[in-house]
């Protein structure tokens, strides 16, 4: 695969994807077994002699540790690293920290699952402040008390237009390591979902996904997985 082509990886398993809980903005560590799957995904790109002229992810850890991970195991840990905010995992509000399944219990499965996976619904917000007002991660960023796919989209399509897709057209080879939503939004835009289906689409923790882009810098079509 020598031509230009954008792939978009989920982070590998973190404590919190493992503990089955609601983890938005936390910046929850990977495991041993996030940390197998990164090196998975790496294994899986040199085996498709696939190689990146760019990196982008988001300012949390587990998507960080899982793109050093697959630079390391590809040798391209020279490439430029360009962090954003904005590639950041959809924030849960009040959820962040719940059991998934003691929260099914307490408020039914039918309110969780429409937090979860509906487009415009958002979940309860925060009732603290949500990002630490010691981080200087998020000094100068909206952090927001709850959001839902549709906010996300919106600041991770800002993201792309902006830093991303400049990539593309120069006809840079891209690889963004972020999210199960912040990628899911990414793929709404690009697939053009509609608002309907998109709540079927899952990417799985150390997921990758492959699209070939046109010379105009657009991705084609609908993503290949790498992995099955």
């Amino acid at each position: 695969m020598s031509d230009a082509h954008l792939v978009l990886v989920r982070h590998g398993q973190s404590v919190w994807n493992k503990q089955n809980r609601f983890t938005g903005w936390y910046d929850a560590p990977l495991t041993a077994c996030g940390v197998k799957e990164a090196q998975a995904v790496a294994d899986a790109l040199i085996a498709h002699n696939m190689t990146f002229d760019c990196v982008f992810t988001s300012y949390l850890q587990r998507a960080i540790r899982t793109l050093w991970t697959i630079q390391e195991n590809m040798q391209l840990m020279w490439l430029p690293l360009t962090t954003d905010w904005r590639l950041n995992e959809r924030h849960y509000g009040n959820l962040q920290g719940l059991n998934k399944i003691e929260t099914i219990a307490k408020h039914g499965e039918s309110q969780v699952y429409s937090w979860r996976r509906s487009y415009h619904t958002c979940p309860p917000p925060t009732e603290t402040a949500p990002a630490n007002d010691n981080d200087h991660r998020y000094a100068h960023v909206p952090v927001p008390q709850t959001e839902s796919l549709a906010d996300t989209l919106l600041r991770v399509t800002e993201c792309y237009k902006e830093k991303i897709l400049p990539q593309l057209q120069a006809r840079r080879k891209v690889l963004i390591v972020a999210h199960g939503n912040s990628l899911r939004a990414l793929v709404k835009y690009i697939e053009n979902i509609p608002e309907e289906d998109i709540i079927h689409l899952e990417i799985p923790t150390g997921g990758a996904l492959v699209y070939r882009v046109n010379d105009k810098g657009e991705p084609q079509g609908t993503a290949t997985k790498l992995l099955k």
